[in-house]
C-alpha cells in the first residue's frame, strides 16, 4: 500500500483515529481540536485560474480615520520600529467590513499585526475562517499540505512527537528558511491568518522580516540594477517532497513555475520590497547561472543576517497573527522536537494581485 493510500484511508476511517505515523494510530477524543487535523484527501485539482483582485486596503483609505477599528484596543504597541504591531483589546470577530478593510490597510503599512486574546475567534471554527478570509480575497487552496476534512481552503501546519505534515528537512544544521507563502503561484497571497489550535509550553516561534527594508538597506544603483530583474519561482520542490511519501504523500495539484520581479510595488500603500526567497526562488530570468546563484545567494544572506529588520512572535494561546506575504517574509523555528508537544496551526490564505513590478513597463516572461 503506497503512503498515500495509507495516510488516505485511516483520515477516512473512524472519527476517532485521525492521523497515521510511524506505523502507530493516534487517539485523539480528548483533544479540543480533533475535527481540524490534517486530512489528505486524493482529489485531483484543476490548475489555477487567473482573476481580479480588488484590494480591501482600497476602500479604507477612503476612510476618515483608517485606523478607527483601534480605537477600544488596551495597547497597541510596535514590535519593532521597522515591522510588527501587538494589539490587545481588540475582537477580531466583531470587526465589520469596513474594520477588516482597515485592518488589512494597517496590515500592508506595518507588514505584521499580532492580536492576542483572540479565543472567540479561534473557537468558531472552519466555516467562520472561510467567511473572514473572503473579504480579503479568492481562498488559496494548497496543492500539497493537510487540510481539515472537507475544508481544503484551510492550510494546516502540525507537528507531534510521532508525526510532522510539514514541508521540513531533516538534513539542514538549522530549521530557518525564509520564504513568502506559495510565491510560485501567478497570484500568490496578500494579507494571510494564521493561529496555533496547540503549541508547545516553550519554542515554535515565528521570525518575521521585512522586505521593504531588506530593499532599503542595499544601494540606490543596485537597488535600481535589481528593478529590472526577474525570478523563477517554482513549486517542483515541494511537489516533489510530497511525492516522495511525507508530508501526507499527497499531490492536488500539478506543481507551477512563474516569473516574478525581484522587486515588487505594494498595490495600496506604493512601497517596494524585494521580492525573492530561499524556499521558492530558483534563478534569475536573462543572467548566467553563476551570475544568478552570486546575486541570490547575496539577497538570501542578507535576508538571513539582518536581524535589525527582523521580528520574532512568541505564540499564547488565543494568539491570531496577520501578515502581508506582498512585503514580508517568514519562517517558523523548528527547536521544540525533544519536546515531543504537539504544535497545530491553521492559515487562511487569501490570494492577491500578480506581482507589480517596481520598474514600470518591465515584461515578466510566461514559462
Amino acid at each position: 500500500m503506497s503512503a498515500v493510500e495509507t495516510v488516505t484511508e485511516v483520515s477516512q476511517a473512524l472519527p476517532t483515529l485521525n492521523l497515521y505515523a510511524g506505523g502507530q494510530e493516534q487517539k485523539t477524543e480528548s483533544y479540543s481540536y480533533a475535527d481540524l487535523l490534517p486530512h489528505f484527501s486524493p482529489e485531483q485539482y484543476p490548475p489555477l485560474t487567473p482573476f481580479k483582485h480588488e484590494d480591501p486596503g482600497f476602500r479604507a483609505l477612503k476612510h476618515a480615520d483608517p485606523r478607527a477599528f483601534l480605537k477600544n484596543a488596551t495597547s497597541v504597541v510596535e514590535l519593532t520600529p521597522n515591522l510588527g504591531t501587538e494589539v490587545h483589546g481588540v475582537n477580531l470577530t466583531t470587526l465589520d467590513s469596513e474594520g477588516r478593510d482597515q485592518l488589512a490597510l494597517e496590515v500592508a503599512r506595518r507588514g505584521l499585526m499580532v492580536f492576542r486574546g483572540q479565543h472567540e475567534f479561534i473557537d468558531r471554527g472552519p466555516d467562520s475562517y472561510l467567511e473572514w478570509g473572503r473579504h480579503f480575497g479568492r481562498l488559496h487552496i494548497h496543492p500539497t499540505s493537510g487540510h481539515p476534512k472537507d475544508y481544503p481552503q484551510i492550510h494546516l501546519v502540525y507537528k507531534d512527537a510521532k508525526s510532522s505534515y510539514n514541508f521540513e528537512r531533516e538534513d539542514s544544521i538549522t530549521s530557518t528558511v525564509w520564504h513568502s507563502d506559495v510565491s510560485y503561484e501567478l497570484q500568490p497571497p496578500g494579507l494571510t491568518t494564521f493561529f496555533l489550535l496547540s503549541q508547545p509550553t516553550t519554542g515554535g516561534d515565528t521570525l518575521f522580516t521585512s522586505q521593504i527594508s531588506t530593499l532599503k538597506k542595499l544601494s540606490p544603483s543596485f537597488v535600481a540594477f535589481l528593478r529590472t530583474l526577474s525570478a523563477v519561482h517554482s513549486g517542483v520542490e515541494q511537489a516533489q517532497f510530497s511525492r516522495s511519501g511525507k508530508r501526507g504523500g499527497i499531490v492536488r495539484r500539478e506543481p507551477v513555475e512563474h516569473v516574478h520581479p525581484l522587486v515588487r510595488r505594494h498595490p495600496v500603500t506604493g512601497e517596494e520590497a524585494l521580492y525573492v526567497n530561499r524556499q521558492f526562488t530558483t534563478r534569475i530570468v536573462g543572467l548566467k547561472r553563476e551570475e544568478s546563484e552570486t546575486i541570490l545567494k547575496f539577497l538570501y544572506d542578507h535576508v538571513d543576517k539582518s536581524a535589525d529588520l527582523q521580528a520574532r512572535v512568541k505564540w499564547q494561546p488565543g494568539t491570531v497573527v496577520l501578515w502581508d506575504n506582498r512585503v514580508t517574509a517568514h519562517s517558523a523555528i523548528v527547536d521544540y522536537g525533544k519536546s515531543n508537544e504537539r504544535r497545530h496551526g491553521a492559515r487562511i490564505t487569501p490570494q492577491a494581485e500578480r506581482p507589480i513590478p517596481a520598474l514600470e513597463g518591465l515584461e515578466l516572461p510566461s514559462l
